[in-house]
C-alpha cells in the first residue's frame, strides 16, 4: 500500500471517479442518473461548496477509492464535525489498505481544521465495512431516521 496516495480529485479524474461512484451507487442499489453524478462532481470541484472529496490513487495513476465529506454543526457541543457521506473502494482493491488511507486522511484533516469528530453511517448488513469501522472508530448508540419533507405530521406533540 505504500504506492497508494490520497489526494483531492482533479478535473481530469472525472471518468475514474464516475466509475467508482457508480460502483458505490450499485453497491447500495441506488439508481443514480448521470445528471445527479455531474452535480456531485461539480460540488466536489467547487471550493465554495460544503461537499469535499478525497480519492485514493495507486502507483499506476488508477483511482481505487473515494470519500465524500462535509462539515456539520454540532450545536450541543458548540463544535463542527466532519460527516463522511460516501466511502468506497473498488472491489478488486478491498483489503489493500486504501480505506485505511482515506480514513486516516479524513482524521488528519479533521484535526487540522479543528473538527471535533468524523462521523458516518453504514448499512447494518455491510459486514465487511463494519469490521473495518470497528477497528478505527467507536460505534455509537444512535439510531438513524429519515423523514420525507412532504409527509403530513402525525403527532402534534412537541418533541423534547
Amino acid at each position: 500500500m505504500p504506492d497508494t496516495t490520497v489526494r483531492a480529485p482533479r478535473p481530469g479524474d472525472f471518468a475514474q471517479w464516475r466509475a467508482l461512484y457508480r460502483g458505490y451507487a450499485d453497491f447500495y442499489a441506488v439508481e443514480q442518473t448521470e445528471a445527479a453524478a455531474a452535480t456531485v462532481w461539480a460540488w466536489v470541484n467547487d471550493p465554495a461548496h460544503e461537499v469535499g472529496a478525497l480519492v485514493a490513487e495507486d502507483a499506476a495513476g488508477q483511482l481505487v477509492g473515494l470519500a465524500h465529506y462535509r462539515p456539520f454543526a454540532r450545536p450541543l457541543s458548540a463544535t463542527v464535525g466532519c460527516f463522511l457521506d460516501d466511502l468506497f473502494v473498488a472491489p478488486e482493491h478491498r483489503g489493500s489498505g486504501a480505506a485505511d488511507l482515506l480514513l486516516d486522511a479524513l482524521r488528519a484533516m479533521a484535526a487540522d481544521k479543528g473538527w471535533s469528530v468524523v462521523r458516518w453511517i453504514t448499512a447494518d448488513d455491510n459486514h465487511r465495512a463494519r469490521s473495518k469501522y470497528d477497528q478505527v472508530a467507536t460505534r455509537t448508540m444512535w439510531v438513524t431516521y429519515d423523514m420525507a419533507p412532504t409527509a403530513p405530521a402525525t403527532d402534534t406533540a412537541t418533541p423534547r
